[in-house]
């Protein structure tokens, strides 16, 4: 019997006893004769009335217990207690300590990692899995095994390639990333009612976030040194887009110092941005234990109490970790802070709480009560997370006649490489339990006859002892596989690399299978970060070269079925591959985006770095063959002005550029784009269509940047039109030294493929 199908008959066994084993009520029992008619059960009243009312009804000594991911009950208003921490990067996990897989529940669908749904290039994936994982989020709390405070996705940008957490972000581009991070979190949450929530999603670690452990320097004592230019049009852009966009429900502030500041204890981040400039409709938490580490490792303040009083004055209204639970009252006692500090983060908080349901009663009898065990690992969410593998992975290279293998001519693949039967390895990190797995070899092996060496022991390939039965099998079948690349013992959260070449003795192991090889050689990697394959590129003997990222629980399927052209490969990278060079000049402990020839510094991902890659942000094969055209597109935009502003005013109208906040942004200043995509090939497939821009010459910004882009699928010999809006204030402006966002007036160019260039001119519009 296979493991899925052992699993399917499990979770039926546990079914039948659910219902004995559903939460008990979270707050407001209506059991409960003492609470039921206190205001803030009443349901039909507003929320701020009733979070007022039972904020009121606290005590300080209750209220500091409140203020950590553990909280604590309140026993005499019928409050349980609560753990805020749970995951859910790509499926339910149990990292965090909110959720258990254990009785009707032993697993949840892992989807692929980040990087690779990335790769998809799919906003509506992107959303679609998000539903199913809120789905199985709300089903385990049903049952009490899981929390509803889920603290993903990370949306940091991926700005270095050897950052071993790279994977769970959604890549180098922050519009890129700033999509992913909006549609995300709308799947989680479930966008239907401000003041509901379906499960409350976290967008982190605010900000310039992306050095765990290189060359000395760690998370806890790193200082990002970052420019206000660089803040407004990279780093916080994701951000910007989960508050504004997507509604999150929280933010997490990270371990690290900006500028000389931790940021859970910064104002201007905190208080000022997340909260005041855009709005944030939720709670602030802190990465767990950064309050302590900020006192204990930074030593930022002289006192503990001083700690606590900074952070929450700053805008934090959560601590992950007991700090703030130990400090505040005494903070409180010596004059730091105020108890109505604690009430403003208590008030945060509990709203979140009140808009799960968490105080409406019974959960049965909320929306989503339904939802139970039947409901995880549904045939329909593990088809999606096959879908999702399918579409993220990104064909590099194919020599004419390599792929797609075929059942006729390829009866017996080889199938070497630490990764070639990987099961635990595909689902990345922040994962939890998978409803089964299908290895690459189990998944080859549906089409075909399969040799399985591994090669190597382990992806760090230290010894190559076990070569000569590797070249043996691949001396004895039509085709060779190759599934190398790397594993968390290489990246990983608090693991950075100091190298993108592929581990160990990988190169050589790939090269030698390669040159005895009788048939075509594939290489597949499994990895999150990019890796320096130059030497496979130019090898005559590796036919193919495929990046699979790491693909979730059914990724051997997936890789098979694009393998032998069930699948047709969409997907596109979505970050920079370097060559080794790249990073042996670079230290990762520079931040600055823009290159600077002065100091010899190359400047980072494809808007500022400019010298030689292995494979470009974008890049991706298929087997089939694509043509653009432009069918619609104005030429002309006219920008108005605000009508508190004219276009004598210096500060609106400066350099040729205005502010975006002196303009009247609105559906005026919205362009539409018409691009024909044929399929002029004989194969079905999918296309994304990508959009840059590069602004006038002499403005402050980066060669070319993303603005738009859209997936889709056209059959063989058919054509089909995309239709892309283009907002000139959030697509077409760029942020200045100062970080002020500025719309560059004059000629932009929008560059669709490699091919189309069209020119494009802004105007101040003087007749407003």
């Amino acid at each position: 019997m296979s493991r899925n199908n052992f699993f399917l008959i499990l979770v039926f066994f546990f079914c039948l006893n659910f219902s004995a084993q559903a939460r008990v009520p979270f707050a407001c029992d209506p059991r409960n004769g003492l609470t039921r008619a206190m205001r803030f059960c009443r349901v039909n009243l507003p929320i701020h009335a009733r979070v007022q009312d039972l904020v009121g009804r606290l005590n300080l000594q209750e209220k500091v217990k409140l203020l950590v991911n553990n909280a604590a009950g309140v026993p005499r208003l019928g409050i349980q207690g609560y753990e805020w921490w749970s995951e859910a990067l790509h499926g339910v996990s149990n990292v965090g300590p909110g959720t258990k897989f254990q009785g009707a529940f032993p697993g949840a669908t892992s989807f692929p990692q980040v990087i690779t749904t990335a790769a998809s290039f799919n906003a509506s994936l992107w959303e679609a899995i998000g539903q199913v994982v809120s789905d199985e989020a709300r089903a385990m709390y049903n049952g009490g095994t899981g929390g509803l405070t889920y603290w993903s996705p990370n949306v940091n940008i991926f700005r270095d390639p050897r950052w071993g957490r790279g994977q769970e972000t959604p890549g180098e581009d922050p519009s890129l990333a700033a999509k992913y991070a909006a549609s995300y979190v709308r799947g989680l949450q479930g966008n239907y009612n401000k003041n509901r929530l379906k499960v409350a999603a976290c967008c982190k670690h605010y900000t310039a976030y992306d050095l765990d452990n290189w060359n000395g320097v760690d998370r806890f004592h790193f200082n990002a040194r970052v420019s206000k230019q660089d803040l407004e049009d990279t780093y916080n852009v994701p951000f910007k887009a989960c508050v504004l966009e997507g509604k999150v429900a929280s933010v997490m502030c990270s371990y690290n110092q900006v500028n000389g500041k931790p940021t859970c204890a910064d104002p201007d981040i905190l208080r000022n941005t997340i909260r005041g400039q855009w709005r944030l409709n939720g709670y602030i938490v802190s990465d767990c234990d950064s309050v302590g580490v900020m006192y204990d490792s930074q030593h930022y303040t002289r006192t503990p109490e001083e700690a606590a009083a900074d952070t929450i004055k700053a805008g934090l209204d959560l601590d992950c970790g007991p700090f703030l639970a130990v400090h505040t009252e005494g903070a409180i006692k010596r004059g730091l802070m105020t108890e109505a500090d604690v009430n403003q983060a208590l008030t945060n908080t509990i709203t979140v709480q009140m808009r799960l349901g968490m105080f409406d009663g019974e959960p049965s009898a909320q929306p989503f009560g339904n939802l139970g065990p039947r409901d995880v690992c549904t045939p329909a969410h593990q088809e999606l997370a096959l879908q999702a593998a399918r579409q993220g992975i990104v064909l590099l290279q194919n020599r004419p006649g390599s792929l797609p293998l075929s059942t006729a001519r390829h009866r017996t693949i080889a199938v070497i490489g630490p990764n070639a039967d990987a099961t635990v390895t595909m689902i990345g990190n922040y994962a939890g339990v998978a409803c089964g797995y299908t290895s690459p070899l189990q998944g080859i092996a549906r089409y075909a006859k399969t040799i399985h060496q591994a090669g190597c022991v382990g992806v760090a390939c230290s010894s190559n002892q076990q070569f000569g039965a590797a070249i043996a099998a691949a001396t004895h079948a039509d085709a060779t596989v190759l599934v190398m690349g790397l594993d968390q013992s290489i990246e990983a959260e608090a693991r950075d690399r100091t190298s993108v070449l592929l581990p160990g003795h990988q190169q050589e192991l790939i090269s030698k299978v390669a040159r005895a090889s009788r048939g075509p050689t594939i290489l597949v990697l499994m990895c999150g970060g990019p890796v320096d394959v130059s030497f496979a590129k130019v090898d005559p003997k590796i036919s193919a070269i495929v990046w699979v990222g790491y693909p979730g629980q059914a990724g051997g399927t997936a890789i098979a079925d694009v393998l032998f052209g069930t699948t047709n490969p969409g997907g596109r990278l979505p970050n920079t591959w370097y060559p080794q060079d790249y990073v042996a000049k670079i230290a990762m402990t520079d931040l600055a985006m823009r290159a600077n020839p002065v100091r010899g510094y190359p400047g980072r991902t494809y808007r500022f770095y400019r010298g030689p890659v292995v494979f470009p942000f974008g890049f991706g094969l298929s087997y089939t063959r694509f043509s653009q055209s432009l069918a619609q597109a104005p030429t002309k935009v006219m920008v108005p002005l605000s009508k508190h502003y004219t276009s004598t005013n210096t500060t609106t109208l400066s350099n040729n550029a205005v502010r975006v906040l002196h303009t009247k942004c609105d559906t005026t200043t919205s362009l539409s784009l018409h691009i024909d995509v044929k399929n002029t090939g004989e194969a079905d497939g999918s296309h994304t269509v990508l959009v840059f821009s590069s602004p006038p010459r002499g403005a402050q910004a980066s060669e070319k940047h993303l603005i738009g882009f859209k997936k889709v699928h056209v059959l063989a010999g058919s054509l089909e039109r995309v239709r892309m809006n283009i907002h000139v204030c959030k697509h077409l402006s760029t942020a200045d030294e100062f970080g002020i966002r500025r719309i560059q007036m004059g000629e932009h160019t929008l560059h669709i493929g490699d091919d189309i260039k069209h020119q494009l001119s802004l105007q101040v519009d003087l007749g407003n």
